[in-house]
């Protein structure tokens, strides 16, 4: 029986990561420790998520005063890498253990940042 590897192009690639970084998020968020005492629904907790990553600002609940310090904390992690993109912070990973970017990292980082050229001209 052979193994089968899964190839995705960039556009499913980039939106995996989106989905997995909100996934992630909802399960954090859900938690007692991330809201006070009466805690959210799930649908606001992926909601809230799903916003943070996308960075939209849309919210269900009143952030400062349903969730505590760490659900808010979770919150400004998820803007942070809905912001940025989580392709550059794999790639700062990357670089940070002293690995080299490969053509395909590339190309989805290019993808990611909807850029037009693979590497910067120096004008």
């Amino acid at each position: 029986m052979k193994k089968r590897k899964i190839t995705l192009t960039p556009p499913q690639f980039l939106m995996g990561g989106f989905a997995i970084t909100i996934l992630i998020g909802t399960l954090l968020l859900k938690l007692p420790l991330a809201t006070e005492a009466e805690g959210i629904s799930w649908i606001d907790a992926f909601f809230m998520a799903t916003s943070a990553t996308t960075v939209t600002g849309l919210v269900t609940v009143d952030t400062g005063t349903v969730f505590t310090v760490f659900g808010e904390t979770v919150i400004m992690m998820l803007i942070q890498i809905g912001g940025l993109g989580f392709m550059t912070f794999a790639v700062l990973a990357i670089l940070i253990l002293g690995k080299r970017i490969s053509l395909k990292e590339r190309l989805l980082l290019q993808e990611a940042l909807n850029q037009q050229q693979l590497a910067a001209s120096s004008d």
